[in-house]
């Protein structure tokens, strides 16, 4: 599905059910992917969730797979280019979920943009997520060097050994395919967004929708022991590990990662209940 989205085409997948707007039967899932990637990092997330009922969205950001324009230069403008994603796909409020940079998108735009967010389920995160010097510089010089090292760091060694993915689909090729096809230029951005975003803990403050923290025990990317901060910060955070799985949980563990989201929705459907009956109070 293609969209215009502030002027420029955006590539969406929906999980291989075709979308409607206007339809209200189940809240709308954005999936926002990471750096130097796009939305078929979320293929096999995205296929579970919509046969299990959801409405999915799993955009190419900007600049990224097939998208046109550029890729924008900041967290903080990433996020207040949901807004207008949103508009175009004919959607009021979207529960955001991000994975790793997406992640730091979907914080930055549930706080700045709090009307447009009915939940936040934050993959594979760390605030602040630092990138070292040597690696910003690779990044921009020899990428292909640092798409391996990512994704080996990316993955489990039993996964990485094994092949996973099944049916003879080496799964770590899949992040190393997704990332390759990345337009020149793109990493080097994505990875300095990422080291250039400093304010997550203020805006973590500032979340109030329900917020699901999901991990992998084998995170050697944002490891878990980085989160503490964060789960301090945020107000109505809900904390999910998914056992012997590594940073890029969505293709080593799919399955997980859909059965997590599925139990974390109707968190997000008793909020927006409450919402209205607590506005309308006696004293308020």
């Amino acid at each position: 599905m293609e969209l215009v989205v502030a002027g420029h085409r955006c590539h969406l997948g929906t999980g291989g059910q075709p979308w409607q707007r206007g339809d209200s039967s189940a809240p709308p899932l954005l999936l926002i992917h990471g750096a130097a990637n796009d939305g078929d990092a979320w293929q096999r997330v995205a296929g579970g969730l919509a046969a299990a009922g959801c409405r999915v969205l799993a955009p190419d950001l900007p600049g990224h797979g097939r998208s046109a324009g550029p890729p924008l230069a900041s967290i903080d403008a990433l996020a207040d280019w949901l807004p207008a994603l949103l508009d175009a796909a004919g959607i009021d409020r979207a529960v955001l979920v991000g994975h790793s940079m997406g992640s730091l998108v979907a914080l930055a735009g549930a706080a700045r943009h709090p009307q447009r967010c009915s939940g936040l389920a934050l993959l594979g995160t760390s605030v602040p997520m630092p990138v070292a010097d040597a690696l910003l510089g690779r990044a921009a010089s020899a990428p292909d060097s640092v798409y391996r090292m990512m994704t080996e760091y990316s993955l489990t060694p039993r996964f990485l050994l094994h092949g996973g993915g099944g049916h003879g689909i080496w799964g770590p090729g899949v992040n190393l395919a997704i990332m390759r096809r990345s337009p020149r230029g793109v990493l080097a951005i994505d990875l300095a967004n990422c080291n250039d975003y400093l304010h997550g803990l203020e805006a973590a403050a500032r979340v109030s929708c329900p917020t699901l923290l999901l991990t992998a025990r084998r995170d050697r990317m944002t490891p878990r022991r980085n989160l503490p901060p964060l789960q301090a910060a945020l107000r109505h955070a809900r904390y999910v590990e998914i056992a012997d799985c590594g940073h890029a949980m969505m293709n080593e563990k799919p399955q997980a990662v859909i059965d997590e989201l599925l139990a974390f929705l109707p968190l997000v459907s008793a909020a927006a209940t409450v919402a209205p009956s607590a506005a309308n109070a006696p004293g308020r």
